[in-house]
Formats: structure tokens, sequence, C-alpha cells
């Protein structure tokens, strides 16, 4: 499928075909991980929990998720301009909250393991800006995102075409659709 620009004259790059609907093949899999998901995200603030999913979709380059959360992120009142610097936030700190700033810290070093562990120094502020119960929902909901980031970097699942809230109905009738 080729996309245009939006005058419908500029032909854009060919778009690729997922390598594989993986939730078809293993819907169970794919039932668990929704439940997952749904868990990971309970006590979060919504938009807060959104901002965790970009950061670690930006790090993993996961087009689906960036598309997908991107999207939830701007239906849920998150600002396009809070989006657009969450890959650079260390220079757009004063775009975010010392809480934002702590979480998108602990989601670099959950997703980015490079040196085999979470610092210390990263741990420790986000624990002064989460009670335990709240942070042990934020790392769930890191290790989740980074689960998601495997299927559809893998899978190359196909960005563009999700609307927001379209997977929502998981939440709401404990199964899904997608």
């Amino acid at each position: 499928m080729t996309n245009t620009d939006t005058t419908g004259t500029v032909p854009y790059a060919a778009e690729e075909p997922a390598r594989m609907e993986w939730a078809k093949h293993a819907p169970e899999v794919y039932k668990a991980m929704v439940r997952l998901d749904v868990a990971a995200r309970k006590g979060l603030d919504p938009k807060l929990a959104e901002l965790v999913k970009i950061r670690a979709s930006q790090l993993n380059h996961c087009a689906f998720c960036l598309d997908m959360h991107s999207k939830d992120a701007l239906a849920a009142g998150e600002s396009a301009e809070r989006i657009i610097q969450l890959s650079a936030w260390e220079e757009s700190r004063h775009f975010y909250t010392e809480k934002e700033i702590a979480a998108i810290e602990l989601t670099e070093a959950v997703t980015v393991l490079t040196d085999g562990f979470v610092p210390d120094e990263v741990y420790e502020r986000a624990a002064k800006q989460f009670d335990e119960a709240e942070l042990s929902q934020l790392i769930a909901a890191i290790a989740v995102i980074n689960a998601w980031n495997r299927f559809g970097v893998t899978c190359r699942m196909t960005p563009g075409h999700y609307q927001p809230g379209q997977h929502h109905c998981c939440s709401v009738r404990g199964g899904c659709e997608r």
C-alpha cells in the first residue's frame, strides 16, 4: 500500500505488511498479556502511564506502539508538545513534573538494561516520588510495555491504522478483538 501526503500528491514509501499476526496464532498468550496490561495500569495516572509507554516504545523502536500510545495520550488530554519533547526529556525537563521525570528515568533504566541493573540513584528518585504500591504498578507497567514492544517489533506490526481508544474494549469486556 502506498500512502500520500495530505495533498494527495507526494507518494510516501510503501507500507510494510506485518510479518505475522501473532495474537491470532497465540490467542491465550495475547489474552493473558491484555489482562496483565490492565492489571499493571491500575492506580497509575493515565497520562503518566501513556508517557511511560511512549518513552519505552521510543527506546525499543516500536512504531506500532508509538502510534497507539501517542494517539491514546492525545485523546486523554496530553499535549502534543509534551509527547514531541519526550524523546529529549533531559533537555526539556521543564515540560514535566518531578514525578513524571522520575517515572521516565526509571522507564529508561528498566528498558535499556545495558549495565545489567537499574542504578540505585534512579530507583531512589522514583521511590521518593511514588509510594511502594504505586511504584510496584509503575514497574509492572514498564515491564508490560516492553513485552508488547517485543511482539510489535518482532512481528513488524504496522503503525498508522490505530484509532484512539480502539483497544480499551480489553479492560471493559475482559477480552479483545484486536
